[in-house]
């Protein structure tokens, strides 16, 4: 009886001992409260450009203007899509009169939600490719219309081949007043 005693105290003890290290060897760090002074930047912010208003007359697409397709889930730009987005500058930069719309467009695959995410994703990249490449960002907007303005409804999973039409950015355009 008295060796259980003992075995049961030393478990006890060794119990008692791991917790104790286990509470205080990783104590929880503790972020000081901020304080306006660490709000503040010290440094200058950039400049930041605002995108063009979408508000107005309508956007429409045309003819020399093409879209750009995605793989399924992804938001970058392939070597074919950079190729057709230099002919769309070509043709952007020799039409200075328009304002640019790119929408982001999505298959149906996901929640709306992460649609819309995603397809904005798809209009932003666009739209810092154009702008590297010379077009004035304060001309360029996005909108992400997610899953809701499909090419093929219903395309089916997303390895379909009419579900890849599904997953584009259209760049527009409208004349300024």
């Amino acid at each position: 009886m008295r060796n259980h005693f003992k075995r049961t105290v030393n478990y006890i003890n060794i119990v008692l001992l791991l917790l104790t290290i286990s509470f205080f060897a990783c104590p929880k760090k503790v972020k000081p409260p901020v304080t306006q002074k660490e709000i503040t930047p010290q440094v200058e912010p950039t400049k930041e450009v605002t995108e063009a208003s979408i508000r107005g007359d309508e956007f429409i697409s045309v003819p020399e203007l093409k879209n750009v397709y995605f793989d399924y889930d992804k938001f970058d730009l392939t070597e074919e899509s950079k190729s057709i987005l230099r002919k769309n500058v070509e043709f952007l930069l020799a039409n200075p009169q328009y304002d640019i719309l790119v929408e982001g467009h999505c298959c149906e695959c996901g929640t709306n939600d992460y649609n819309l995410a995603l397809g904005q994703k798809r209009a932003s990249t666009v739209r810092e490719y154009y702008i590297s490449l010379g077009v004035p960002a304060n001309k360029i907007a996005t909108i992400s219309y997610g899953e809701e303005k499909p090419v093929n409804r219903n395309a089916g999973p997303p390895d379909s081949p009419l579900c890849k039409f599904n997953r584009r950015a259209e760049t527009k355009v409208r004349t300024k007043k």
